[in-house]
This record gives structure tokens, sequence and C-alpha cells, in this order.
């Protein structure tokens, strides 16, 4: 099963806190929530890079130019449905 942003961002900051020699116990969710803005921040911009180097590569054909968009905007909407069934 595939995990959220969430999950992966406990697992990071437990996997973080062990490094550090820190039990679980010191501000868990403090650290889950930086490393989630960091993943969800990451995403977005990489998103956007993507989104970039669509529209000038298909600068001169439409078609492709509107299937690359409308992808696009599909793996948004499945970003923004998985942040907020996080919420």
């Amino acid at each position: 099963m595939s995990k959220n942003l969430r999950e992966r961002a406990e697992d990071t900051a437990q996997e973080v806190q062990k490094i550090l020699g820190r039990s679980n116990k010191n501000h868990p969710k403090e650290v889950a929530d930086a490393i989630e803005h960091a993943i969800i921040n990451a995403l977005v911009e990489e998103r956007q890079r993507c989104a970039d180097v669509a529209r000038i590569c298909c600068a001169d054909d439409a078609e492709k130019a509107k299937h690359v968009s409308e992808e696009i905007a599909r793996v948004k909407s499945v970003l923004i449905s998985n942040l907020s069934s996080m919420r």
C-alpha cells in the first residue's frame, strides 16, 4: 500500500530523531510538520518546473501542449486531494 505524504514525513522524522540520538518524544509533530512542508514545497516546485518545460517543448504543437496541460492539471488535482485528505 502506498504511503501518503504525512506518513512519509512521520517516518522521516523518526529516522532523523534516531540519527540525532533523540527519543521520538522530542516534538514529533513539529518535526513531521516541517518535513511534510518541505515535501509539499518540493512537489509543487517540481510540478511547476515540469509545466514550464512542457510549455517550452510543446510551443509549436497546440494539441500536444493541451494534452500535457491536462495531464499536469490531473496530477495537481491528485496532489491536492492527497493533501486535503491529510487534514
